[in-house]
């Protein structure tokens, strides 16, 4: 788990606002098996089933994914309501998001 760090959840804004995040379940699914997914972001307080579909979907088509806040962190990041999951689909976004992430987790 990733507490909120500001550096990421800008950045994860800016994507936002760029229109290289797509948000809700269903919506992340289509974009993981299109091969458009770079990263997949998903709350700590996600219910099982939903944090098992991602993830079985995430390793299936090698996406990377990150457990990250919670729902009310990462909807506050894109300036909407509660998410429990996001997908970047830009690979510039998507790599320096799990870098910062990261080394916020190691530090």
């Amino acid at each position: 788990m990733v507490n909120n760090n500001k550096s990421w959840t800008a950045l994860l804004g800016l994507a936002y606002r760029a229109r290289k995040v797509v948000t809700g379940e269903e919506t992340v699914i289509q974009a993981i098996r299109r091969g458009q997914a770079k990263l997949v972001l998903l709350s700590d307080d996600a219910s099982n089933r939903t944090m098992k579909t991602v993830t079985d979907k995430c390793q299936y088509y090698g996406v990377p994914y990150i457990v990250c806040s919670d729902r009310k962190t990462l909807g506050q990041a894109i300036g909407k309501a509660e998410r429990v999951v996001i997908a970047i689909t830009d690979r510039g976004f998507g790599d320096k998001l799990q870098s910062l992430i990261e080394s916020n987790h190691r530090g």
